[in-house]
């Protein structure tokens, strides 16, 4: 799996996206040629396929995809209300100061990505966060919580939206969409594979089959839905990093994402209503399990988000100021 780091680090906020994107890239490609192994060893153990006896294509491998997609695709198409709903989400009212400068924001920072206007919800809520969420660029909303307004002042909160319309424009929600369908084959590939295994024709098709194929097989169908999580979240952690590097080149000032995810760090509030299917969408884990605050390789394959003391690092180092960071024990 590609690392999320390099130890050499692009400073620039454009060389940043550009390895950011290329690390995507590569983890994708990864998960679709894992999700193709996958699918061809439960073909070969479980339906004789590639044999003389066997179906004439992998049929497991195109109907789990078939299935997944069409799981996937009535999520993309409905589920962004269904998220607003169920995370108590509301229109602006402009009414309220700091609604009106929300709406200015947001206006401000959708001219200066050349994305069309979004809707704006804010969520009553302590804890500091924002997510965004719609099926594209011409169907987005961004959603914040009452506590980020609280907590940040205006170049603060500028840097949030520009992070959240650079997951608009990055087609992010697109991306992330691809992964929830590769995520979704594998599962259904590995718990059918699960449920034939003491089937009488896979017990009379094992005997026939090279040992040198079939234990590898097994294996890979046996830890697929755990190493297929781990690739979801891998892309998950490098569309963050590419977010807030796009965010830097929308607003020019990688100070104020920077103290914003130091002011969100240091609330630790968690965010009640958001679950773990949700909590991918948002800005900083909502969830805010100790994991997601370090740094390092476990924490790595463990978060969906990169460690918030890494963000701000990086984003330091794009303003030039990597020195300030040396009381916060960050190297």
């Amino acid at each position: 799996m590609p690392g999320d780091l390099q130890r050499h680090e692009p400073q620039d906020f454009a060389e940043r996206q550009a390895h950011n994107r290329r690390v995507s890239t590569c983890t994708v490609l990864i998960f679709l040629l894992f999700f193709i192994a996958v699918g061809l060893s439960v073909d070969y153990l479980y339906l004789d396929a590639f044999t003389p006896s066997g179906p004439p294509f992998a049929v497991a491998t195109v109907l789990s995809l078939t299935l997944a997609t069409g799981i996937t695709l009535i999520s993309y198409y409905q589920g962004s209300e269904l998220i607003l709903r169920s995370l108590g989400a509301e229109a602006l009212d402009l009414q309220i100061p700091e609604h009106r400068e929300l709406h200015n924001v947001v206006t401000e920072m959708a001219l200066a990505s050349g994305c069309p206007m979004p809707k704006i919800h804010v969520i009553f809520d302590p804890a500091p966060n924002a997510f965004a969420t719609g099926r594209d660029e011409f169907n987005a909303s961004i959603c914040v919580t009452t506590g980020l307004l609280a907590l940040l002042n205006r170049e603060e909160t500028q840097g949030v939206v520009a992070h959240e319309l650079a997951h608009v424009r990055n087609q992010d929600i697109l991306l992330m969409t691809l992964v929830s369908i590769l995520l979704g084959g594998i599962a259904i590939l590995s718990d059918w594979a699960q449920r034939s295994f003491n089937s009488s024709r896979s017990r009379r098709g094992g005997g026939s089959k090279s040992a040198l194929l079939v234990i590898p097989a097994l294996l890979l169908i046996l830890f697929s839905p755990l190493i297929s999580r781990l690739l979801a979240m891998a892309v998950s952690r490098q569309r963050e990093y590419l977010a807030d590097a796009t965010a830097v080149e929308y607003t020019r000032n990688p100070l104020g994402l920077g103290k914003a995810l130091e002011k969100i760090r240091d609330a630790a509030l968690p965010f009640s209503r958001a679950s773990r299917g949700t909590a991918h969408l948002f800005f900083v884990n909502p969830l805010r399990r100790r994991v997601d605050d370090r740094d390092g390789r476990l924490a790595d394959l463990l978060s969906s988000h990169p460690p918030i003391a890494r963000r701000i690092m990086l984003l330091y180092q794009m303003a030039g100021l990597p020195g300030e960071l040396r009381g916060k024990g960050l190297e």
